[in-house]
């Protein structure tokens, strides 16, 4: 077999990255390229070193810079004893690396968007060193590279950069596929990439799990297996509903749907490369790896119990709601309503609007709902139009393939809530019918939220 297996931040840092030779010695006679995250909290450490360097705030900078090489020092030395001399060097290089970066950004003060992509890159670069290095020392051939090393070429939309997988695949038979033939272990850095000239860039959001199935579709791989710090997707979050159960199967329909919701999926750009050459991911616990986790493919083997597979409760959401007589029929009105918000550079995560013509809701991140809110105003506040704008709210999203064609799924959703006195004030259904979401008072979400695990899950296994 041929597998990319990744390995999470929170794999990383609290297994260690001796978890992965362990994990990877039950894989003897399988080819495997490894991608690695950066250590939890490392990256998100990067992105504001980067601000606080265009601050010019030189004494954190290098108190940060010390703290990144006590970390990586400590943990590569848990992972493997003394260091040999190579890793010493590796280590150094990137150390010295991150330093001019940050200090041009600081005699600069300013970080642009290709200065932040290169910072940000350095968790996954060390990473890949010190997991490399620790599987050299337990037996493996191994040799570490970033994702510009690899192969991951990508067009140069720094922060959020696509790949440009015709020379990928050029790329990934020059630099992997050779060692896979000599039994060796690759380890990845994932999140970045680079341009045909070089230049580090970074995936985004998802980005190591884009990674992974990127260098999937390049060499062709039967599997991909996500290794995170859960037993695959859930019903629900467990720390929410003790009750929520592992899910064996879903399709990439259903996965892309998950990952939008904030449920332990892939993002869907990370899901294109495998959807293409049908190659099945697998998402496993790294601190349970004898558990089969849920396995994404194109068509699922087995029935579910229940039409509904996850239930979703967002937080930190808000609701917009613009209505008056006046909108009836006025052409262009959405559109007007629309562009306001995209040029506030605010995404819309929920849209609702009545037949009537005489209202539209919209559910935004409340990080960004002020300057949505304001941008609205600004466009409609002299006209006979009335704005709102409600921070106590939360969504709740049921998805499911067997939702399908299935009736009265809707009936029974809103009746289970309803018997816990739950009122919803918004509701939203794409025609796909995979997912059906609706927007509750923020003290009624945990409510709705195990009401309908009830109604659906639990009640499907007894």
């Amino acid at each position: 077999m041929k597998y990319v297996m990744k390995f999470g931040g929170t794999s990383v840092k609290d297994a260690g990255y001796t978890r992965i030779c362990d994990i990877l010695s039950d894989y003897k006679n399988d080819k495997i390229v490894l991608v690695v995250s950066a250590l939890k909290g490392v990256t998100d450490k990067l992105i504001e070193a980067t601000r606080m360097a265009e601050l010019g705030e030189e004494k954190w900078i290098n108190d940060f810079l010390q703290e990144v090489r006590d970390v990586h020092r400590s943990v590569a030395k848990n992972s493997i004893g003394n260091l040999p001399s190579w890793l010493e060097e590796r280590l150094d290089k990137a150390d010295e690396e991150l330093k001019h970066v940050l200090y041009g950004i600081l005699y600069l003060r300013e970080a642009t968007p290709r200065s932040v992509d290169y910072v940000a890159s350095f968790g996954e670069r060390y990473s890949a060193e010190i997991a490399s290095a620790t599987l050299a020392s337990r037996g493996f051939k191994s040799k570490a590279f970033t994702g510009g090393e690899a192969g991951i070429i990508t067009n140069s939309r720094f922060g959020q950069a696509t790949p440009l997988m015709a020379l990928v695949r050029k790329r990934v038979a020059e630099t992997i596929l050779p060692l896979l033939e000599n039994n060796f272990v690759p380890v990845v850095g994932g999140f970045a990439g680079a341009t045909e000239n070089g230049i580090i860039t970074t995936l985004g959001r998802g980005g190591s799990d884009y990674s992974a199935t990127i260098l999937a579709n390049a060499i062709d791989a039967d599997e991909v297996i996500i290794w995170s710090d859960v037993n695959g997707i859930m019903s629900a979050d467990p720390k929410l509903v003790p009750e929520a159960v592992t899910l064996p199967e879903i399709t990439y329909e259903e996965a892309m749907e998950m990952a939008i919701l904030g449920a332990k999926a892939l993002h869907p750009r990370a899901l294109e490369p495998v959807i293409e050459k049908k190659i099945p991911v697998r998402i496993k616990n790294t601190f349970d790896p004898k558990h089969d986790g849920t396995k994404i493919m194109e068509t699922v083997t087995r029935p579910y119990h229940s039409v509904v597979k996850v239930i979703s409760l967002i937080r930190d959401i808000s609701m917009i709601t613009i209505k008056g007589a006046s909108m009836v029929g006025e052409v262009g009105m959405a559109a007007r309503f629309f562009n306001k918000i995209a040029e506030s550079k605010s995404n819309v995560m929920m849209i609702s609007q009545s037949i009537s013509e005489s209202n539209i809701s919209i559910v935004v991140k409340k990080e960004n709902s002020k300057k949505v809110y304001d941008a609205l105003e600004k466009e409609f506040g002299n006209e006979a139009k009335k704005l709102e704008l409600e921070d106590d709210v939360c969504a709740i999203a049921c998805v499911g393939e067997g939702m399908k064609g299935t009736p009265g799924v809707a009936a029974r959703m809103f009746k289970a809530v309803a018997d816990e006195g739950v009122n919803v004030r918004m509701i939203a259904q794409g025609s796909s019918e995979l997912n059906i979401s609706f927007v509750v008072k923020d003290t009624d979400g945990l409510k709705a939220l195990k009401a309908l695990h009830k109604e659906f899950i639990e009640k499907s296994f007894k």
